[in-house]
């Protein structure tokens, strides 16, 4: 199938495309890059695993360069341990063979090659070896008869899978550049100061055209009109049916191919097949995971059909996914499980031809017992997670948060203002009634804990906590005194305008309708006022204000007044009421005079009325059950307020 080469110079990425589908990823924006040839100084020598680190720039990971890659140095002394062969300070000529991974530096050898359109030079080499992607018999030995003629002595030459039909006068050119270059690398060496960058292939459209370029090539865009001389002379006359063009907006030429979509699904776990299948791909720091899923697919006739056909499909696509995300190492791929031998092999041999073009050269081994499919693909260069993937700063990498018991991360969600509390989380933020008080002190002469009258503690926050019951025990009343202030400042007024069916829904769910501000008020002592269509939001606030100076100088006088009555024995307590209806009238009293707030409760466990607003008081001091005071939102603004207390339902158990 024709492919097209899309070459983005500027940003140092290229691409491959099949069908105008991304099969490859070029990216060229690392420090090191692999070819890179510098010359370094040895840091350290480590005989326990026969490396040594060598110091080849600025970066604080030292390059790492294993015994069996030290080259012409072990060649010179052939069975010496690395001890014998380097010493720390010592200058040594290295080759980027791997660009660095996570914690790792790039990995060195001493074995280099410089490659060439056509040829790769091997200074410290041995022989004439031919691609093995060139199957006529008479073209290996023909090729192999002129490498032997023109390869210059004691070194070694490779020859590529695009000299197949060259003719000799250009083989030679090739190789007469790479001497060169190679000349010019050594004189470098010599007058050089380690650690130092001696040669890089920086021209990036050649470096791609070089590597990628095949007999399918049938277009190449580049993001610069200038660009498009140098990849016309690259091409010479065997391109002469290859197109190349320009791209309007060098800009978009990423976006315009769809090559950053690409990216961003090579970076997810899941790739879907075509006939409703899917892959997961899971890297790990030892190797690479690849589970295949039937998923939706279900229009084969039966299940071994089904089986074999999305397995075909997986083998497929799993060779692109390899070259696109450029995954190297040890991969393990999980079939879906098949009975018969024979379409286990037939889906092995789909997948053996699938990666056959892969220039990584993957080896697959046969299936185990479990029915796992083994590979190895050479690595080359970062893969994609590594170029264009961070780690989460919420998890670090791991996929997942750790929420360890009682440390639970979401609680804070749960308890934000406006916001449904847990009927757990709402009790414990009410006072227990031995530490709540209104304020002041109650002395009950004579009687007992058991004959303390109840008071009830009003808060005027926008939390909505319940009210709650107190006796009049001396030494816990001093202990919540000192705890809770006896005086709080006015609370502030907020307007939030809402429509009917946004009061039943927030009603429903209990939400505070300070949500649906822009700006949501900084304090926590609020009054919402809800302003209806048609009302104006200022002269809603004004009434408010007034009900509120006015509720404030009744209630002092009614703390008063209620000292007193508890002083001389009377009130409500020794009227003979029950705990459960002195604090249900206490509550009806004090809410006739104080102005309405929004209060967030948790719901009740009792069915009650849609339109209802439901408080879970804390039990109280005499070992009567909690009351729920059921307090109807005032729907009607025209009825008088005292006559829609009347008509509230006392629950008691």
């Amino acid at each position: 199938m024709p492919q097209h080469i899309v070459i983005a110079e500027q940003l140092r990425i290229a691409a491959v495309l099949s069908d105008d589908r991304v099969d490859e990823l070029i990216v060229a924006q690392g420090r090191y890059q692999i070819g890179d040839v510098y010359l370094g100084t040895v840091e350290n020598v480590l005989p326990g695993i026969d490396a040594a680190f060598v110091n080849i720039g600025e970066s604080e990971k030292n390059g790492f360069i294993h015994v069996t890659d030290l080259g012409p140095l072990r060649l010179k002394k052939a069975s010496a341990g690395i001890t014998e062969l380097l010493e720390p300070r010592q200058k040594v000529l290295v080759q980027v063979m791997k660009e660095p991974t996570g914690t790792k530096g790039p990995r060195l050898t001493g074995n280099l090659a410089l490659p060439g359109r056509y040829l790769v030079l091997q200074p410290h080499g041995q022989g004439v070896n031919i691609s093995r992607r060139i199957a006529s018999e008479a073209e290996r030995n023909r090729l192999r008869a002129l490498g032997v003629l023109i390869k210059p002595p004691a070194a070694g030459l490779l020859i590529r899978t695009e000299a197949d039909g060259i003719s000799e006068d250009l083989l030679i050119d090739d190789l007469e550049a790479l001497l060169r270059q190679w000349e010019g690398i050594q004189q470098a060496a010599d007058t050089a100061v380690p650690p130092v960058l001696l040669n890089r292939d920086e021209d990036f459209i050649h470096r791609v055209l070089r590597d990628h370029m095949g007999p399918d090539l049938a277009r190449v865009i580049v993001d610069d009109p200038a660009a498009t001389a140098r990849v016309t002379g690259f091409l010479g006359p065997d391109g002469a049916d290859v197109q190349v063009e320009a791209h309007n907006e060098s800009d978009e030429v990423l976006e315009h191919f769809k090559i950053n979509d690409a990216i961003r699904n090579a970076l997810k776990p899941r790739v879907d097949l075509p006939s409703g299948g899917y892959v997961i791909i899971e890297p790990t720091e030892a190797l690479t995971v690849i589970d295949v899923n039937s998923g939706s697919f279900t229009r084969s006739a039966n299940a071994r059909e089904t089986v074999l056909w999305t397995n075909c499909e997986a083998a497929i696509e799993i060779a692109r996914q390899l070259k696109l995300r450029n995954i190297g190492g040890v991969i393990i791929i999980d079939f879906i499980d098949m009975d018969s031998r024979r379409d286990q092999l037939q889906v092995l041999e789909h997948f053996t031809s699938a990666v056959r073009d892969d220039a990584a050269r993957p080896q697959i081994a046969q299936l185990t017992e479990l029915g796992l499919v083994e590979l190895t693909r050479k690595r080359q260069g970062q893969n994609i997670y590594e170029l264009f993937g961070r780690a989460c700063p919420s998890c670090g990498g791991l996929g997942h948060v750790a929420v360890l018991p009682g440390k639970d991360l979401l609680q804070p969600l749960a308890t934000a203002a406006g916001l449904v509390r847990s009927v757990a989380s709402a009790r414990a933020e009410v006072l227990s009634p031995a530490e709540a008080t209104n304020g002041s002190r109650r002395r009950r002469g004579g009687r007992g804990r058991g004959g303390a009258e109840p008071v009830i503690a009003a808060s005027g926050t926008s939390t909505g906590v319940a009210p709650v019951e107190a006796n009049g025990s001396d030494d816990t009343q001093e202990e919540a005194t000192a705890a809770v202030p006896s005086r709080r400042s006015d609370p502030e007024l907020v307007a939030v305008s809402m429509t009917p069916e946004q009061q039943e829904l927030y009603g429903w769910l209990g939400l505070n309708p300070s949500l649906l501000l822009e700006t949501p008020p900084e304090s926590d002592n609020v009054m919402v006022r809800v302003v209806r269509p048609g009302e104006d939001a200022e002269a809603v606030l004004d009434e408010a204000r007034q009900q509120l100076a006015a509720s404030a100088g009744r209630r002092r006088r009614r703390g008063r007044g209620g000292r007193g009555a508890g002083r001389n024995g009377s009130g409500q307590g020794a009227s003979g009421l029950g705990s459960a209806e002195s604090s249900a009238a206490t509550v009806e009293e004090a809410e006739s005079d104080t102005p309405l707030m929004v209060e967030i409760t948790p719901l009740p466990l009792t069915p009650v009325d849609s339109d209802t607003t439901v408080t879970d008081p804390a039990p109280s001091a005499s070992g009567a059950e909690p009351s729920l005071a059921v307090q109807t939102p005032p729907e009607e603004p025209d009825e008088p307020r005292r006559r829609r207390r009347r008509s509230s339902a006392v629950v008691s158990s």
